[in-house]
C-alpha cells in the first residue's frame, strides 16, 4: 500500500483500540461499583502481575515485553482511575527518583502528594490523607534506608508491593558547553555516583550540594552558567535541556522502592515476604532463628538490623525471604522462627518485582 492507505489503515485501527479501551473502562467502572460494596482494594498488585502475564504471553510482536508493560500501564491506570482515583503519597519533592518511582508503579493517572520526610508517607495513609505511599527502602550501592525499616516499628502499615527504579544520572543545564559551566548543583549522592565522569569533564567547576536532585535543577534553572545533575522529569518540570545522558560510573545501580497501604495480596507463584522480629541476646540465638528457613529451604534475599531505640544493645531484625506466608514450606518456617523469637509480625506478602 502507498503511504496515505497505511496512514488510513492506522486511523481504522486507531478508531477501534479506542473503542476496545473505552469498553474496558466501562468494564473496569463496573468492577469499582462492586468494590464498593464489598469494600475492596482499587490497586491489587496480584490481579496486575497475572494481567501483565497474559499480555506478554499472547504477544507475538513486534512490540517486546517493555513496550507492552508501558503501555497497558498507563491504560491500566486509567481504567482503576474510574473505579476510584487514588491519591499516592511519596518523599518528596517532585521530580526525585521516588517520584518517578511512584508514577512507574502508579501510572499518570493519579495524585501524588510529596512529602518532605519518610515518616510523612506513613502518617498520610494511617490518617487517609493519601490510599498509598512509595519509600525507598534499599540500594544497590548504598545499602537499606534506615528511617524506612524503623519507622515501621511504630506502624501498623503494611508492604502491598515493590519496585525497583534504576538510578540514571543527567546533566542539565542552559550553559552552551560544558567548559562556560561554573557551578554544579545536586544532592550528595549523585555528586558521589558520577565522580569519576566529573573528575574527567567538569574538573573545576565548585559543586554545591542540595537536599534533592529536584532542589538542584530548580537552583540551576535560575542560575544561568550553573548545571545540575538530577532526573529527566526535573529536567522537564524546570525547562532544563539534558546536555548529558547516563553520567553515572555504575549503570547498574538500583532503589529499591517499596508500596504501603493496608493490602494483603493473595499468592502469585513469584513472591516475596517482608517481616521483623526480635531474638533473646544470647549467644547463638540468632543463628538458631534463622535456621527455620534453612530448615524448610526458604531464601533470605536481605537481612538487616535495627536498634530498638527503646534499650541499649537491643536490636530488630528486618528480612525479606522469598515466598508467600500462605506458601506451605514459609507458612512452616515463619511458626518455627516465631517458636525461638521473642516477635515476630509479617510486614506484608507481596509479587515480587520484575
Amino acid at each position: 500500500m502507498s503511504l496515505p492507505e497505511w496512514r488510513k489503515e492506522i486511523d481504522s485501527i486507531d478508531e477501534q483500540v479506542v473503542d476496545l479501551l473505552n469498553r474496558r473502562a466501562r468494564a473496569a467502572q463496573q468492577i469499582g461499583h462492586a468494590k464498593q460494596h464489598t469494600r475492596s482494594h482499587y490497586f491489587t498488585p496480584e490481579r496486575e502481575v497475572n494481567v501483565f502475564k497474559k499480555l506478554l504471553e499472547g504477544n507475538d510482536g513486534p512490540l517486546d515485553a517493555t513496550a507492552i508493560r508501558a503501555i497497558y500501564r498507563e491504560v491500566i491506570s486509567a481504567c482503576r482511575a474510574l473505579e476510584k482515583p487514588l491519591t499516592v503519597a511519596f518523599l518528596g519533592p517532585e521530580g526525585t527518583f521516588t517520584h518517578l518511582a511512584s508514577i512507574a508503579k502508579f501510572g499518570t493517572s493519579c495524585q501524588f502528594v510529596p512529602t518532605e520526610t519518610i515518616a510523612e508517607v506513613f502518617l498520610a495513609i494511617e490518617r487517609s490523607e493519601a490510599d498509598y505511599g512509595i519509600v525507598p527502602v534499599e540500594n544497590s550501592w548504598a545499602g537499606v534506608v534506615p528511617e524506612t525499616l524503623d519507622t515501621f516499628m511504630n506502624s501498623n502499615l503494611r508492604v502491598v508491593s515493590e519496585i525497583y527504579q534504576n538510578i540514571t544520572h543527567n546533566l542539565l543545564t542552559t550553559a552552551p558547553d560544558l567548559a562556560s559551566i561554573t557551578r554544579l548543583y545536586s544532592h550528595f549522592q549523585p555528586l558521589a555516583q558520577c565522580k569519576q565522569w566529573l573528575t574527567k569533564h567538569l574538573p573545576n567547576v565548585e559543586r554545591i550540594e542540595t537536599s534533592s536532585t529536584a532542589k538542584a535543577a530548580e537552583r540551576a534553572a535560575a542560575d544561568p552558567g550553573s548545571a545540575a545533575i538530577a532526573t529527566s522529569i526535573a529536567a522537564e518540570r524546570n525547562d532544563l535541556p539534558i546536555v548529558c545522558e547516563h553520567i553515572e560510573d555504575n549503570p547498574g545501580n538500583r532503589t529499591r522502592f517499596l508500596v504501603l497501604g493496608y493490602n494483603e495480596p493473595e499468592p502469585t507463584g513469584k513472591d516475596k515476604t517482608s517481616l521483623m522480629f526480635s531474638v533473646h541476646n544470647r549467644a547463638g540465638e540468632l543463628v538458631h532463628a534463622l535456621n527455620a528457613f534453612e530448615k524448610y529451604d526458604v531464601n533470605l534475599s536481605m537481612i538487616e538490623s535495627r536498634p530498638t531505640k527503646t534499650e541499649a544493645w537491643s536490636y530488630v531484625f528486618y528480612i525479606d525471604v522469598q515466598g508467600h506466608n500462605k506458601d506451605l514450606a514459609v507458612t512452616k518456617a515463619l511458626n518455627l522462627l516465631a517458636e525461638q523469637s521473642l516477635f515476630v509480625r509479617i510486614l506484608g506478602s507481596y509479587p515480587e518485582s520484575q
